[in-house]
């Protein structure tokens, strides 16, 4: 029977114990628990991945205004600005993965990694990182199989919703799935993978899911940038062997625990937080007021 994803100490030793990579881990959970061949799955992964750098190109390149409003072609506005705060490369990251969930926040064709909430993430971070450092695609796609590794195991022992554990589950799992990508393709070792996975979620603890009315925009689309930053500092961290000191398992504990305790107006409600401000509230009824008019006349029915 293939391995269960439950921890990453157990991932580790069933790794060793059987002479496989994480990847070849998780492969083997694919082929077993999914019933699907080994082509299948490396054809999905290609799917997954085209769909990616389409959602970065559509979100930089078509115009992105969403409904409410509140999403306003920013990752463009990102992008095109002529001045770098650090380098045109983290620029870029920034756009890309602000482009991609800017294409969700529209109702655009996204992968969910693995939400829908933190789908800018993984494009951002990946596509910026076989950019800058020229990585073949099947090196990616062995890294989005990884990435799965880590979400499967931050699901069971904490969670990737919003709704249950606060934006900490979504994008915090997102952007650790990213660290660990990372990590991956520039050749680090289990170590410094899951040091990266630890570091990433301890700068994301806590971190409430308060959506402006009840729209996955604001907050959601700037913090999916945020997180791909911190994604790849804590993976430049990870890969100069600078320990996470709490153990990986414990971290994510830790994270679910928090998610557990946190109040319900915190978790995707939208009765707290940005959600709750003066102006969060009147964007909240004009939204509302909108959609009811645009509900058809009983005579039209």
């Amino acid at each position: 029977m293939a391995f269960l994803f439950e921890s990453f100490e157990d991932w580790r030793n069933y790794c060793k114990e059987k002479n496989v990579s994480l990847v070849t881990a998780v492969l083997e959970y694919e082929l077993e628990q999914k019933g699907r061949s080994e082509q299948q799955i490396w054809e999905g992964l290609g799917i997954a991945w085209d769909v990616m750098k389409d959602a970065v190109h559509t979100g930089l390149t078509e115009e992105m205004t969403s409904r409410s409003g509140m999403i306003n072609n920013g990752a463009k506005k990102v992008y095109n600005y002529p001045k770098s705060v650090l380098s045109k490369e983290f620029q870029n990251l920034i756009s890309r993965a602000l482009a991609a969930k800017e294409v969700n926040s529209c109702m655009g064709r996204i992968v969910a990694a693995p939400t829908a909430g933190a789908s800018g993430i993984m494009p951002g971070v990946l596509f910026t990182l076989q950019e800058i450092h020229q990585i073949e695609d099947k090196k990616i796609l062995e890294a989005m199989l990884l990435a799965a590794g880590i979400a499967l195991i931050m699901e069971q022992k904490a969670s990737i919703a919003g709704a249950v554990g606060g934006c900490q589950a979504e994008t915090g799992t997102a952007a650790a799935m990213g660290a660990g990508a990372i990590v991956y393709c520039l050749g680090g070792d289990k170590n410094q993978i899951f040091n990266a996975v630890a570091i990433t979620v301890q700068c994301m603890l806590g971190l409430v899911c308060d959506p402006v009315a009840g729209l996955v925009e604001v907050p959601c689309v700037v913090r999916n940038a945020s997180a791909a930053a911190i994604a790849n500092s804590s993976a430049q961290i990870a890969l100069a062997n600078v320990s996470s000191v709490i153990p990986v398992d414990e971290v994510i504990e830790a994270m679910g625990e928090i998610g557990a305790s946190m109040e319900t107006r915190y978790k995707e409600t939208a009765l707290g937080g940005l959600a709750a401000t003066k102006t969060g509230q009147a964007i909240s009824k004009r939204v509302l007021i909108r959609d009811i008019e645009m509900l058809p006349d009983e005579g039209t029915i």
